[in-house]
């Protein structure tokens, strides 16, 4: 069986290595940037405006089709977003390509602000309301519906629906959350990995099978919550090591630009592996770029898609510009980033990667050891509910709604696998993950470049007058298809 693991592990090492190349690169931030230009800097220019409307009335309103208030729909994406990938994504990052990775996790995060504003406009701009009433949204959709070339658009819905499932049940949606979070129960209390692996199938599937209203329920009270919990563990570590921060940056910059040589760049902890890290593990995090935001957008009760892009928005720069940078201070600045492969060199003992980097680092200053434990849970079983529904919207897309019964049971049995995969071969549980991550989004940004004019002229006008703007767009007036089509 260990070789059989050792096998996968190499395979999909080289998969997710190469599809995680310059190219994808190139087009996750490329798109980022050229959204941006689009929206005129929209994540500079409208992100207190974005900010006010998360904490205003506005978004706990129930008017509008939709199942789920908006701000019900944003916390179900954060909760997708805010999960173990902010715990030990951003410290696989850090392991496998150095402190700097969460640099160019910071880069693509900017720019994926205004994609991720993008996909949470399309998603409700192009939903639909299925069989059982409910409503669904996504980049299937405005892929289909949307794209100039139908058969194109056609293909790309298709592709994205086929490996979002994928990603649900197999990738950082599902088994990568429960693998951290039996890891940090068991690293720090000892508990076995088939206990953990036993509740956290029970309790995933006490929401799930309630659907998108139970799981928006439970979100909108546990994600703030935990959010507001993990960030008062981490201000600990930085006052604490206040008068190091300067010092933690410019390790942080040194290494992100491969200026500080450290023992494991024979491993690729070289300025190449920090970019391919901090792009594909701020992708993991904050999924702008993948279209997720956009299934849960869609669901929510608004007649404005407008303001739905911007409570999109936000989810990155509160995932990745506050939580992410949260971690990796924490691990800098308590030198725990020193005990990695990409620092020390491969197999030396004592070495440390994912929820166990993260842990040491808190442990360092908060010696009793429940705060990444509690957190891992909070921030895993939050996503595992949020995934379950972007999968399922997923398959309700390629099959219908009869395989939605099915589909949760499949998630369910996949959970309990996940948390029981760990040691040597934790890494097939995240590369696996990274490896859907980029097949969920290929289609997406193709989508998004594909839609970017129709983006920018709603946006420029829906800012110069938002009334106007909604009007001509109810009224089919920035459509890209001619009607014949």
């Amino acid at each position: 069986m260990t070789e059989f693991l050792d096998q996968i592990l190499i395979h999909i090492t080289n998969i997710r290595d190469f599809l995680w190349g310059t190219p994808l690169i190139i087009l996750l931030v490329g798109t980022g940037i050229l959204l941006t230009f689009a929206t005129r800097g929209i994540q500079i220019t409208k992100l207190v405006k974005s900010i006010k409307l998360v904490f205003g009335k506005e978004s706990r309103s129930s008017e509008g089709e939709g199942d789920i208030s908006p701000f019900a729909a944003l916390m179900t994406a954060l909760a997708a977003t805010v999960g173990n990938g902010n715990i030990a994504g951003v410290a696989t990052a850090i392991a496998v390509g150095g402190p700097g990775a969460p640099f160019w996790m910071w880069v693509a995060g900017f720019f994926g602000m205004a994609t991720k504003y993008a996909e949470g406009f399309l998603g409700v701009r192009f939903r639909r309301v299925m069989e059982d009433g409910t409503m669904s949204g996504g980049p299937m959709y405005y892929a289909r519906d949307a794209v100039p070339w139908p058969k194109v658009g056609k293909f790309l819905g298709a592709f994205f629906a086929v490996a979002g499932a994928a990603t649900a049940l197999l990738g950082t949606g599902n088994m990568a959350q429960s693998n951290s979070m039996a890891l940090a129960f068991n690293d720090q209390f000892g508990v076995p990995f088939i206990v953990s692996a036993i509740v956290l199938t029970f309790t995933v599937g006490l929401v799930i099978i309630g659907g998108i209203k139970r799981i928006g329920e439970v979100t909108e009270r546990l994600v703030p919550t935990m959010i507001v919990f993990y960030f008062l563990g981490a201000i600990v570590i930085l006052v604490a090591k206040f008068t190091e921060i300067p010092a933690a940056f410019k390790v942080i910059f040194e290494s992100a630009f491969g200026i500080r040589a450290m023992a494991g760049a024979l491993i690729g902890s070289s300025m190449r592996m920090a970019i391919s890290q901090g792009v594909s593990k701020g992708v993991l995090s904050n999924e702008s770029g993948l279209g997720s935001a956009a299934i849960a957008q869609a669901a929510s009760k608004s007649n404005d898609p407008a303001k739905n892009g911007l409570l999109a928005m936000t989810g990155t720069f509160i995932d990745t510009i506050i939580v992410n940078t949260l971690t990796t201070l924490s691990i800098v600045l308590t030198g725990a980033y020193k005990l990695t492969d990409a620092w020390r060199g491969v197999g030396i003992e004592g070495n440390l990667t994912s929820t166990a980097l993260t842990a040491h680092a808190f442990n360092a200053v908060l010696p009793l050891g429940w705060v990444i434990p509690i957190a891992s849970f909070l921030f895993g079983y939050s996503t595992l509910l949020a995934w379950c529904y972007y999968g399922e919207q997923c398959f309700k897309y390629l099959a219908g709604a009869a395989v939605v019964k099915w589909y949760r049971y499949t998630f369910l049995v996949l959970l309990f696998v996940g948390a029981l995969l760990q040691g040597d071969h934790l890494y097939i549980v995240w590369y696996v993950g990274d490896t859907f991550n980029a097949f969920m989004s290929i289609p997406n940004l193709i989508a998004l470049v594909l839609l970017t004019k129709y983006v920018s002229r709603f946006t420029k006008d829906y800012f110069s007058d938002s009334e106007a703007a909604l009007a001509k767009l109810n009224s089919g007036g920035y459509e890209l298809r001619s009607s014949k089509e």
